[in-house]
């Protein structure tokens, strides 16, 4: 392109209407009588207004890539999400430093493990958890209704795991005392005193839970649970907080431990204990059952 002209007083006139009005080039050489070599002569190195620059497509990309990087996305993440390469999102965001110390540096590297394992295992997982709710809807099919049969010997198994059992050095103390924090076992085991001729009201109840638990809570609960009175649960069984304890069951859904007794129930043991008995004789082997 040739240099421009000298001397003559358009051009400066030209300039001014190119930068104050949205004439074109072709539309000021009209105007003024001359070439468009002659025009863009007379406005070399004049900056192009905004107006004649074209929007740019990924101008919306480069804004969410900025504000992407702002919260501490690294490029190969921001051209993922963005669906662009990673050659087109690093120089959006090069003038933004990733990471200002030492600790957001591995902060940031955990969190990226942490995402490629999600995206690597999530499918995985998915299946998981397709195949465990088929697999137990299927078990779950499969039970039905329980006969009053299958509850006795249901809950005099569930007895003998949970429960509390005469020892040997007191083979005359007999009690009927059954605790578990699972309310299906706790429902079975009730329909089973049920079963024996037992009223679920004259049954004896108590909480054993931590003290830094909702214990109030927890006691309505529990009695909602087996469907009796709150009144009629005895002081709860507090255990002592320990702050180097690491617990896991903490929070609203932890209700604790319940107790179920049965008073005078000594007659009820040696039901359980013959019902035992017989389970050992039924299966392969054969023999007593035992603490």
């Amino acid at each position: 392109m040739q240099k421009p002209l000298q001397g003559d007083p358009r051009a400066a006139e030209a300039r001014r209407m190119r930068a104050e009005t949205r004439m074109s080039l072709t539309q000021l050489g009209e105007h003024f009588g001359v070439s468009r070599n002659t025009m863009a002569a007379w406005l070399w190195g004049e900056p192009a207004p905004a107006w004649t620059r074209r929007p740019n497509a990924k101008d919306d990309l480069r804004a969410k890539a900025i504000e992407m990087r702002q919260a501490g996305s690294a490029v190969p993440e921001i051209a993922t999400d963005l669906d662009v390469s990673k050659s087109t999102a690093y120089p959006w965001v090069r003038h933004l430093p990733l990471d200002g110390d030492a600790e957001s540096a591995r902060e940031r590297r955990r969190e990226h493990g942490r995402r490629i394992n999600e995206a690597r295992w999530a499918p995985h997982r998915k299946k998981r958890d397709a195949d465990h709710a088929a697999a137990n809807e299927v078990a779950a099919s499969w039970v039905g209704s329980l006969s009053d049969r299958e509850v006795q010997l249901l809950g005099a198994v569930a007895y003998w795991c949970e429960g509390a059992k005469a020892e040997p050095w007191r083979p005359t103390e007999f009690k009927v005392v059954f605790i578990n924090s699972d309310p299906v076992l706790i429902l079975l085991f009730v329909r089973f005193l049920e079963g024996q001729g037992e009223d679920r009201a004259k049954l004896t109840y108590r909480v054993s839970i931590h003290e830094s638990a909702d214990v109030e809570a927890a006691c309505r609960w529990w009695a909602e649970v087996v469907g009796v009175p709150v009144e009629v649960f005895r002081r709860p069984t507090l255990k002592t907080h320990n702050p180097s304890t690491v617990r896991r069951n903490v929070g609203d859904a932890y209700r604790g431990c319940l107790t179920v007794g049965v008073p005078a129930g000594r007659r009820l043991y040696w039901t359980i204990e013959g019902v035992m008995r017989g389970i050992g004789s039924a299966t392969d082997g054969g023999g007593d059952a035992i603490m």
